[in-house]
C-alpha cells in the first residue's frame, strides 16, 4: 500500500508539473496568462506556505517548492500580459490591483487552513482546486477561445488532481480527519470538473479548427 500510495503522490508531482510548464510555455507562446488570476493567488500563497512556512516532511515539501518555482513563472506571465486581458481596467491600476489579491489570498488561505485544518493544507489544497476549476471553465467561456489554454493542459490538471486525490485515498497511515463527506465531495466534485473543462477545451479547440477553413475559404471567395 505504501508504494501505491507513493506512485500516486508521484502522479500528483509529474502531471501537474507538466501543467504548469504547458501553461507558462502557452501562455508565453500567445502572449497571454493560462491560470486564472484569482486562482493564480491563491495557488501561489498555498505553495508558498506549504513549501515554506509550514512544509510537510519528504518528498511532499520537495514537491511544493518546485511548485512554488513554477508558480512565479506563471506570476510572470500574468504580469507581463495581463494588461491586456483586463481592458476596462486603467493601467496604471493593474499591479497595485494584482499586489491587493495577493495580500489578500494569503491570510485567507491562512485563516482557513488555521481555523478548519489545524494549519494543515489538505482542505485549503482541495477547496481551492475545485474553485481553481470552475475558473478555468469561466476564463474559457469569457475569452470566448482557447487563448492561453490547451487540451494538454487541461488533461495534465484533470490527472494530477485525480492523483491527488488518490494519494489521500491510498495512504496507509491517512487521518481519520479527512475520511468524511466532505473530502469525498471534494474528489468528487474536482474530478467531474476537470472533465467538464477537458471536454469544453477540446470542443472549443475543435470548433476553431472547423472555422478556419471556413473564414479562408470565405475570404477566398470575396477574392475571387
Amino acid at each position: 500500500m505504501h508504494a501505491v500510495h507513493t506512485v500516486f503522490l508521484l502522479g500528483t508531482g509529474v502531471f501537474w508539473t507538466t501543467a504548469y510548464v504547458l501553461l507558462i510555455r502557452t501562455g508565453s507562446r500567445e502572449r497571454t496568462f493560462g491560470m486564472p488570476v484569482v486562482a493564480f493567488a491563491t495557488n501561489i500563497s498555498w505553495e508558498f506556505m506549504f513549501a515554506f512556512v509550514r512544509p510537510p516532511s519528504g518528498l511532499g515539501h520537495v514537491i511544493n517548492i518546485v511548485w512554488f518555482c513554477f508558480d512565479v513563472a506563471v506570476g510572470y506571465t500574468v504580469v507581463r500580459f495581463g494588461r491586456a486581458e483586463f481592458p476596462y481596467l486603467p493601467d496604471r491600476l493593474f499591479l497595485p490591483a494584482l499586489a491587493a489579491l495577493l495580500l489578500l489570498a494569503y491570510p485567507g488561505m491562512n485563516y482557513v487552513s488555521e481555523e478548519f485544518d489545524a494549519g494543515d493544507g489538505v482542505l485549503t489544497a482541495f477547496g481551492s482546486n475545485l474553485a481553481m476549476s470552475g475558473m478555468f471553465l469561466a476564463m474559457l467561456a469569457a475569452r470566448r477561445g482557447t487563448r492561453g489554454q490547451s487540451v494538454g493542459i487541461a488533461l495534465a490538471k484533470l490527472l494530477g488532481t485525480a492523483c491527488a486525490s488518490l494519494t489521500m485515498l491510498s495512504d496507509p497511515d491517512g487521518d481519520p480527519r479527512y475520511d468524511n463527506a466532505l473530502m469525498y465531495y471534494l474528489y468528487i466534485g474536482c474530478l467531474v470538473v476537470d472533465l467538464a473543462y477537458v471536454y469544453a477545451v477540446f470542443a472549443v479547440r475543435r470548433a476553431e479548427g472547423a472555422a478556419v477553413p471556413g473564414e479562408l475559404a470565405a475570404q477566398s471567395a470575396v477574392q475571387g
